[in-house]
Parts: C-alpha cells; structure tokens; sequence
C-alpha cells in the first residue's frame, strides 16, 4: 500500500499519492509533477486517475500535465465552470484503488463545488479525508474569493459541509487538506503536519462557534487577494501549457543579458546581502524561501523574466516559478554577478543599517522616516512609534504614499521582505532607501520605545 504527502515548498501546497494492489491515484497535483511519477514507479503502481477537491488559486494545478505523462483520467470538482479537460465529479461517486475505496463528497463553502475525497481502509472503515481548502488544521477555508456579495452565503455552505459532512465521520479519521501553515489560502493554518477529525472538534477555533449564524459572521471577511490568482483560475480551467520537463533556462553572458534586460523584468533570488552589495539595476529582489508567497504579488505576466541566481538554486527557483504559471523565462545570468562586474556593467546598491544603528540615530534626534512593511498582525502585536505602515504586498500599489525628498528607512521582521520593498521603490525611482537588518529583537530606543505586548510574534519573516 502506498500513501504519500508531497509537500510543495514556499506555496505550503499538499499533494497526495494513493496506491494498491495495481493501481495508484494522485490528488491535487502539482505542476512539476515527475515525484509522483517516480515514486509510484518505484513502488510498480501505475497511476491510473488524478483527482482535483477543487478549482485552485494559488497554483496551477499539474493534472494536465501529470495526466499527459501517465495517460491517467482526471476528475475535477466545480463542475460549472468551463472546463477544457477532465470528467466532472459527481458527490457519492466512489472508485476502487485496489483494496481501498475512494467516494467523493460534496463539500461547498470555499468554492461552490468543492469536493472532499474520503478514503476507506480495505476493511471499508473510513480512514483518511481529503479535505482541499474546506478544513485545514485549526482553520477552514476562505469563502471571500468570489466577492464579498457572496461571502455570506458561501460561509453558511461551508458550515453545512463541515458541520454535517466531515465532523460527522467519526474523530479517528485522518483529515488531509491541500494545503499547511503559511498558504494564502487560510489566515491561521497550524504548523500541525496530521491532523484528525477528533482533534481539529477539541482544538479549532473556527469549529467553536455556537452556531452557524456566528460561524458565518466570523468567517464572511476579505481577505488579501494576490493578484495572480487570475491567472491561476484561468490556467487552472483551461490546462495550463504541457512542460514535459523542466526547461532549461538558456544561460545569458552580462553583455546580452543587459541588451535583453532593456524589454523583460530581472528577477534576483539570492540573500539580502548578495542583493544589497551589488545588483543589476532594476531587479527585483525576493530571497529564495520568499518566492513563492511574494513573487506573484509583484512579477508581471507578460513579460519574458531575466533571472540572477546563486549556485544551485536556479532548479528550485525555476520549479517554484513554473508552479505559479511564469513560463517565460528567458534566461539566466551567467557567472552571476562577477561576471557582471568583470564585463563592466554598472550595478546598483542598497545602504544596510542594523536595528541598532537605528536605535542610535533615533535617540539622537535624528529625524527620518521608517516605513515598516510587516503585516498588521505584527504591527498590533509590537510596533514602532511614528513609522508608516505599508504591508509589503500592497506596496506597488501605493507607492504615491511614500515620500521622495527624503530618505527612507526599511524595516520588517529580519531584513528580508525590506529588501524586496526596497527593490520595488528603487525601480519605481527612488534614490535614497536604507534597509534596516536586525528585526526587533535588537531594538533598544530610548526616544522610540516599541509598543505592542508579544515580541515574539514580530520578529520573523515569512
């Protein structure tokens, strides 16, 4: 028997491989989909059928793709909307994976035609339920995607669908949502890797409302919207583009680098202090672990994407950016920025300050102005007195709030998304951004004192 979780990293995106006595099935597939393909291999079960719990946002779903390699049918949920592959799932249907039993059970709310998949053990016992983005550990999915017209009326769907569909299948068995702690997808997701019906009944606090009329009030809010995930339910109902494999991202020396550079969008995925050193002007900045939460809030579709990279972070960095649908990398630096340097191309740099320097000039007097790019959840839990708060997600589109005759001071949890704010504001011409290294944990301002009362929640970058 074979029962897998392939993890998808940065995205927080659970895939998951099912197989017995001759036959094997994925769910929710990723779009670099070769690990199920080696790994039902290796355990000489050929993959048979794809299954989709719904129409997803956040990354371009590899049933295409996988179904192309294995020859495997894919069965998709939201059957009212357009699509061009796959058999719609009809709640009840069931399957045979061998000795296991799969029934596929309609579980609206996050999307209108979500779908959870229960899987029986060969004694036909329920075991395991595929929950997609209906219950996740310690939250449940967000109902806001459609607009908040109807919000409402999704929330009271989705307490239906838990409160009457999977609470109900007793609390030994295994819930096993698409996605894990630091998805778009829920606000407050555990870092609990398995989870059971039983425990989320003790310890979810969405599940603690007293019925459903409150259950929907707490749960029918907006909530950031990406703007990629347009195009990821676009892709994600039309199939995206076959790959057949990674591609090979072309390497590019400085000198038709910089010419290309003129038309696309550079893209930098090494550290902060790579970055801060030296750059190509113009680039963006996300570091490695960041890119897959931050590149689709800031790169465009529709231009062709330069990359500078380090070592061999270049495969990882290709496979996060394929997963959110930019196919259009054009090439990568070669030789990296020494090269760069060797050829004689100008390069742009970004002043580092610690947070105790910080502290320094402030209690000096110094007069400057701090634009603190943390979330609001960690600006309430400890913030800085006087700083201008822009989440770095909506930093594009409100550049017209940040001054230009003056320097600005770039503070977040650690350094890292400051760098990415940085970047953003260098590109958008500003002249003078310092970034501020450090996070709170070193702050110690006489004339600036924080405020706030959990430290601990403020210091890490995401």
């Amino acid at each position: 028997m074979l029962f897998e979780r392939i993890e998808s990293e940065g995205l927080a995106h659970n895939s998951y491989l099912i197989g017995d006595s001759g036959s094997a099935v994925v769910i929710d597939p990723r779009r670099d989909c070769e690990v199920y393909v080696e790994r039902a291999r290796a355990a000489g079960l050929p993959i048979t059928r794809i299954f989709e719990t719904h129409r997803n946002e956040d990354y371009v779903a590899g049933s295409v793709e996988l179904a192309e390699r294995t020859g495997a049918q894919i069965w998709h949920a939201d059957s009212y909307l357009p699509y061009a592959y796959g058999e719609p799932v009809e709640d009840g249907e069931t399957w045979t994976i061998g000795r296991l039993k799969l029934q596929a059970l309609h579980t609206p709310g996050h999307t209108p035609g979500s779908m959870s998949y229960l899987l029986h053990e060969p004694g036909g016992a329920p075991w395991a339920v595929f929950s997609g983005d209906t219950l996740f550990a310690s939250e449940v999915g967000r109902v806001d995607l459609l607009g908040m017209d109807r919000a409402e009326e999704l929330a009271g769907l989705l307490y239906d669908s838990i409160f009457g569909k999977l609470l109900p299948l007793g609390d030994g068995v295994l819930v096993c949502p698409a996605h894990g702690a630091g998805s778009a997808c829920g606000p407050s997701i555990a870092d609990r890797p398995w989870t059971t019906i039983g425990l989320e009944r003790q310890v979810n606090p969405r599940l603690d409302a007293k019925d459903k009329a409150e259950f929907v009030a707490n749960i029918a809010i907006e909530m950031e919207r990406p703007p990629y995930f347009r195009q990821m339910e676009r892709l994600n109902v039309e199939g995206a583009p076959i790959l057949g494999r990674l591609p090979n991202v072309p390497l590019l020396w400085p000198i038709r680098f910089a010419r290309m550079a003129e038309e696309a969008f550079v893209l930098d995925t090494r550290m902060d202090l790579g970055f801060a050193a030296a750059h190509v002007p113009g680039a963006l900045s996300i570091y490695p672990n960041g890119l897959a939460s931050y590149a689709g809030w800031f790169l465009p579709y529709d231009r062709p994407l330069l990359l500078v990279a380090e070592g061999n972070d270049i495969e990882l960095t290709v496979r996060k950016l394929l997963r959110l649908g930019y196919d259009r990398l054009a090439g990568q630096l070669a030789g990296g920025m020494l090269s760069w340097h060797v050829a004689g191309q100008e390069s742009a740099h970004v002043e580092l300050l610690t947070v105790q320097a910080l502290c320094r000039l402030l209690d000096a007097g110094k007069e400057m102005h701090i634009l603190d790019v943390r979330s609001i959840q960690e600006v309430q839990a400890m913030g800085i007195p006087g700083a201008q708060h822009i989440h770095i997600t909506l930093l594009p589109s409100r550049l017209d709030e940040v001054p230009r005759d003056r320097p600005i001071y770039i503070f977040c949890g650690t350094g890292m998304r400051s760098m990415i704010g940085a970047s953003v504001l260098e590109r958008a011409g500003w002249s003078d951004v310092k970034v501020i290294l450090g996070g709170l944990a070193g702050w110690n301002s006489v004339r600036c004192p924080l405020r706030g009362s959990d430290q601990r929640s403020a210091v890490s970058d995401q």
